[in-house]
């Protein structure tokens, strides 16, 4: 019998190595034992007297991006399109496949954005590419995930790389507050996660995805009433930790604080990569643990939609910080979001999809312009632009800069023909469809009102004529890449959407199944 139990055991841990397990997971273990590298080599190197202590990140970043790019690689030729691997822990299917290739290249792309700034301010914090690696390690096991236990490990790895690039700049009372004020309201929403996943399994006594939605869907558990309210307690609290997450209102009062105080590329990535992976995973925990609860939790979503379209338009009217501005453009751009996912419908999944793409597309031409070494002309010693005052004068000093800048404020504002405008026609159909009118005349009217602050921005661009202004002594070269790939990206599904719509709807129906 003992030969018979090894003998078993045996094949169980070749199967872990050598199996399905080991292939699927291949992208994630390269990417973290790259990252793991990368640290031992920073440490060594960068402690060296022999070397003269050298600085190493903006090395270490171009090792960063090739890392990325190869794991996104990795995965588009990975063997294993559908399976559920580790005991059920992991899945990877079409939809988990789209998540972190896109997440992965726009995380590339704003490490690329970032190499002048880390040149030009000679950041000697290789540590943050280390931890951007961790933090996109962190994402795709999120995206992944299929238990309660893997998504809250995924989440807290994620969120601790985040609190420390929050505070990277230690010299900055600002650095310090953002990421003070991160990991209190973090370590908060993280609490409200587990204390709602605790109710769920108290009540199910299961902890995967799938084995919960049997559950509810065949209610083969008699429960009282107040176990059945524990349980709706429980998927509340699950709710409300995953707003906090996203920064969707009325959970969002960190996100402006936190932007503004974090370095600018950090900033970049926050706005840019992290929302892709909670979304991917919100949506697979909503849709398929809880999709027979559906009218509990779409009255929270519908209120956090319209709180959040709501708070983000009118709150960024009176910004004059571009970090806050963005902070507030972002929230504005949860709700729509937000207003997707309330369908629970294949349209309002392909319509999330469709915005978050083109959302992170608009995200990355804002900031390849704020991190292009845009300075003060006129008075020497003034430091890098901080308010959209300082935008003044671009158009004359640079055209091509203020042309790329306004393509994106008009897609961010949702006018037509540009991608923007599709993107959120897609969201407001697909809720007139599932019979959430009010979503839809929100959405139009906080656009509109977006319109303000979005082409306020091209006015002071073209318009202005300050005692200073911004002026770039020359475009890096990575940022013209960005900009060049962001452009064409948004004029090109204005004339042709077809390939990005299709892409959608294939990964759409991976989730729904």
């Amino acid at each position: 019998m003992y030969l018979e139990q090894s003998f078993y055991k045996q094949i169980s841990f070749s199967s872990f190595l050598f199996d399905n397990d080991f292939l699927a997971l291949f992208p994630e273990i390269f990417l973290v034992s790259t990252g793991i590298f990368l640290l031992i080599y920073g440490v060594i190197t960068s402690t060296s007297k022999s070397l003269n202590y050298p600085l190493l990140s903006y090395n270490i970043s171009w090792f960063t991006i090739l890392t990325l790019l190869y794991t996104a690689f990795l995965i588009w030729n990975s063997p294993i399109n559908n399976a559920v691997i580790f005991y059920n822990t992991l899945v990877v299917d079409d939809w988990t496949q789209f998540v972190k290739i896109v997440a992965l290249l726009s995380s590339a792309c704003v490490v690329a954005m970032s190499l002048q700034y880390i040149k030009t301010e000679r950041l000697n914090a290789f540590e943050a590419l280390i931890l951007i690696i961790f933090a996109v390690s962190s994402m795709l096991f999120l995206t992944s995930s299929a238990d309660f236990i893997s998504l809250y490990l995924a989440i807290e790895l994620q969120s601790l790389s985040f609190y420390v690039l929050a505070a990277l700049k230690r010299n900055s009372e600002f650095s310090t507050e953002a990421g003070l004020k991160y990991f209190l309201l973090g370590a908060f929403s993280s609490g409200l996660l587990l204390f709602g996943m605790s109710l769920i399994y108290g009540y199910t006594g299961v902890l995967s995805f799938s084995e919960c939605a049997k559950i509810f869907a065949t209610g083969s558990i008699s429960a009282t009433a107040s176990e059945s309210a524990l349980l709706s307690l429980g998927m509340v609290f699950i709710l409300a930790g995953f707003l906090f997450k996203i920064a969707a209102a009325p959970f969002h009062m960190w996100s402006p604080d936190v932007y503004q105080g974090a370095p600018t590329p950090i900033t970049a990535f926050f706005v840019i990569t992290p929302k892709i992976a909670l979304f991917a995973v919100f949506l697979r925990v909503f849709l398929q643990s809880f999709y027979d609860l559906f009218p509990i939790w779409q009255t929270v979503i519908i209120f956090a939609s319209l709180a959040s379209m709501l708070v983000g338009a009118l709150a960024a009217l009176s910004q004059s910080h571009i970090k806050r501005l963005m902070a507030f453009s972002s929230i504005n751009h949860v709700g729509y979001l937000l207003a997707g996912f309330a369908c629970a419908s294949l349209e309002g999944i392909q319509a999330l999809a469709i915005y978050l793409v083109v959302y992170i597309f608009m995200n990355i031409i804002v900031f390849s312009i704020i991190l292009c070494d845009l300075r003060h002309t006129n008075i020497n010693g003034l430091p890098r632009i901080k308010y959209i005052t300082d935008l003044a004068f671009l158009a004359k000093t640079n055209p091509l800069l203020a042309f790329t800048f306004s393509v994106a404020m008009f897609s961010m504002a949702g006018i037509p023909p540009l991608a923007g405008f599709y993107s959120k026609a897609y969201i407001f159909f697909a809720a007139l469809g599932s019979n959430l009118g009010v979503l839809a005349v929100v959405g139009v009217c906080t656009s509109v009102i977006s319109c303000f602050y979005y082409l306020r921005l091209i006015r002071i661009m073209y318009f202005s004529t300050p005692k200073t202004w911004a002026s770039p002594a020359r475009i890096p070269r990575t940022n013209a890449y960005a900009l060049a790939i962001s452009l064409f990206f948004l004029v090109f599904c204005m004339a042709y959407p077809s390939p990005l719509y299709c892409i959608t709807h294939k990964v759409a129906i991976a989730l729904c199944i």
